[in-house]
């Protein structure tokens, strides 16, 4: 790890003491803990963030599976600054430019005809699918279509529906009952298989569990399945190749609406422009969010096929969608995911996303010899590492050797993640989603710095 001069904005002096003081007596932390020593960031560049003590991590998590461009893009600040000074704020209930413009963008890389409904998080832009969803049959003369099916270990958001479609016993602590009428099936996990299966010896039965819920259920009463094309804050679980397909001709066949979560797959994390898109499907709604701004500024978009939005339109008075999102699709956000996909489509960082992501799984795969590394799973430039305590039986890795490998990732100048919060004895896998701007030098960086926090497991089991 490097150290740079600690350099506060002109004018402003910074007191560590006096910042933590007012840090633990009047900041919340996100999803943590009490952490009486937080690391405060104070500046971002690339693949790199810098803290008050001017300590540089690589940020191998993009923020929160975000920050796609990277860090300290001055012309992402300069588009914003000029959309304020022109227009800061217009609801929605109307237009704006931005809006229009954007909307036109998200639909062409969407490859489709679709209307766009902006919100301000990825919570947000699935509480509107379901929202859409059930209204929809509604008006097309189904009314007792109400349930969602989703999946186990996946994650859709904080909100109370969006909480109620995750797959995630350990979020939900506490806080229920939630939104009714959401159902959970099998991940399409071969490395745990639910179904005690092996891929190619199978029917793909993760798929062909959706038949049988939908069934169980009644068709009658089942308004949508939502997925993300690949679990990833659950454990970057990646699904069979055949197995959206699969999925969508069984929603195809009872009439329900294919929902896909694309708030981090989306936007070229993929490898493609979304992460459906490598499995050549179409869904009938897409929620995204994070990499649509690379974070820059809050903002998320449902994107609803053309022709579900045609019974909207139909004159009646609760025929329009009857949803208000003040800050939703705001002139300067809008600006920003503007600009951000420009940047993104001039220096061809999808393409690079998908380079960077073959050559970070060969670079992992030799930590497939270390014996609590248990499988490895990549999807574009994503990475999930489980570890297991044991390879035969799979025994999850204690949550104190998951522990060290990040304190000694991060010793190293190293920041990653995990699945933090999901499912009980499960909390195993180690996760890197890194900036699409990442050299090749620091793509070394990341693999050297988890060999040797992963080294030292080894190290303390010979002493023990």
């Amino acid at each position: 790890m490097t150290k740079e001069i600690n350099s506060a904005p002109r004018g402003e002096q910074w007191n560590k003491e006096e910042l933590l003081k007012k840090d633990q007596e009047k900041l919340w932390h996100h999803i943590s803990p009490h952490n009486p020593n937080p690391v405060i960031a104070v500046s971002g560049e690339g693949s790199w963030v810098t803290d008050i003590d001017g300590n540089r991590f690589l940020d191998g998590m993009s923020g929160l599976w975000c920050v796609n461009v990277g860090h300290g893009r001055e012309e992402i600040a300069e588009a914003a600054a000029e959309q304020m000074k022109t227009l800061a704020y217009f609801p929605l209930n109307q237009s704006h430019v931005p809006a229009i413009r954007l909307a036109d963008k998200v639909s062409e890389w969407l490859q489709g005809d679709y209307r766009i409904f902006f919100s301000n998080s990825g919570s947000d832009a699935n509480e509107v699918a379901f929202k859409i969803a059930r209204q929809y049959h509604n008006q097309n003369g189904e009314p007792t279509r109400h349930k969602f099916i989703s999946r186990h270990r996946a994650y859709h958001g904080n909100s109370m529906g969006a909480l109620a479609a995750t797959g995630q016993a350990n979020r939900k602590i506490k806080y229920e009952p939630l939104g009714t009428g959401f159902q959970h099936v099998p991940p399409p996990y071969c490395y745990r298989c639910p179904f005690g299966k092996t891929y190619g010896e199978c029917n793909i039965d993760c798929a062909q569990i959706y038949e049988d819920v939908i069934n169980w259920e009644g068709a009658e009463t089942v308004a949508g399945v939502i997925l993300e094309p690949v679990i990833t804050g659950g454990g970057v679980i990646v699904p069979p190749p055949e197995y959206l397909s699969k999925v969508r001709e069984i929603c195809n066949k009872y009439g329900v609406l294919l929902i896909v979560d694309e708030v981090i797959c989306g936007f070229g994390r993929s490898g493609k422009n979304f992460g459906h898109q490598n499995y050549g499907v179409k869904p009938d709604i897409v929620a995204m969010a994070k990499g649509i701004t690379s974070a820059y500024s809050p903002l998320s978009a449902t994107a609803v096929r053309a022709e579900l939005y045609e019974s909207f339109k139909e004159p009646g008075k609760d025929n329009h969608f009857r949803h208000v999102n003040t800050f939703g699709g705001n002139p300067v956000s809008c600006a920003v995911a503007l600009k951000n996909l420009e940047i993104i489509e001039e220096e061809k960082l999808v393409e690079r996303a998908e380079y960077l992501g073959i050559q970070l799984r060969n670079k992992l795969d030799a930590l497939l010899d270390h014996p609590n590394v248990g499988d490895i799973r990549t999807f574009g430039f994503m990475a999930g590492i489980e570890m297991v305590e044991d390879k035969i039986t799979k025994q999850p890795a204690a949550p104190q050797k998951v522990a060290q490998v990040l304190t000694e990732c991060k010793k190293r100048g190293l920041m990653m993640g995990k699945n933090s919060e999901t499912v009980p004895q499960y909390e195993n896998v180690l996760t890197l989603s890194p900036p699409f701007v990442t050299t090749d030098k620091e793509l070394d960086f990341i693999v050297n710095a988890l060999k040797e926090a992963l080294s030292t497991l080894l190290v303390q089991s010979s002493t023990l």
